[in-house]
């Protein structure tokens, strides 16, 4: 089941709940706390089985007509059976519904770690295009791939 997420509390606890589990790819503890801080602010959609939290998609406006997929994670036993993607289309239509005209997601850059790889596939996959690199908007170690997506 996928719902939005309206209180600030219960957003900031799926948050935690998740990204504390996604060590992997969440692992800077100061980064991980802007995230769940940030998520009280953000549209929420979160994914449940038998009401646990197993996964949560955040969307922030960043323009006009732009929102940005801000935050995503879906526990690990969860991972490449689809949760993601349902939690991506229920956000897609909340973004379409509010009359933004875009959407953009950051990742790290395809081909720099494993792991991120199949995150720009996952992006890839949703109907993400590449837009641009930003090789030190994080850093030297993580160049920042911007991609894009039409929501008209």
């Amino acid at each position: 089941m996928i719902s939005q997420i309206n209180d600030i509390e219960e957003k900031m606890r799926i948050a935690r709940l998740i990204l504390e589990s996604l060590f992997d790819w969440f692992e800077i503890p100061e980064t991980r706390e802007q995230y769940i801080k940030e998520s009280a602010d953000e549209i929420m959609v979160a994914a449940f089985e038998d009401d646990k939290p197993i996964g949560f998609l955040c969307l922030k406006e960043t323009g006009k007509e732009t929102v940005e997929l801000a935050v995503m994670g879906v526990l690990q036993e969860y991972h490449r059976k689809g949760v993601g993607k349902s939690l991506f289309k229920y956000a897609k239509e909340i973004a379409v519904e509010k009359g933004y005209s875009f959407m953009q997601v950051k990742t790290v850059k395809m081909g720099v770690y494993d792991d991120y790889d199949k995150t720009n596939l996952f992006y890839q996959s949703l109907g993400f295009k590449e837009f641009e690199v930003f090789p030190l908007l994080w850093d030297e170690a993580n160049p920042c791939q911007v991609y894009v997506m039409s929501l008209k």
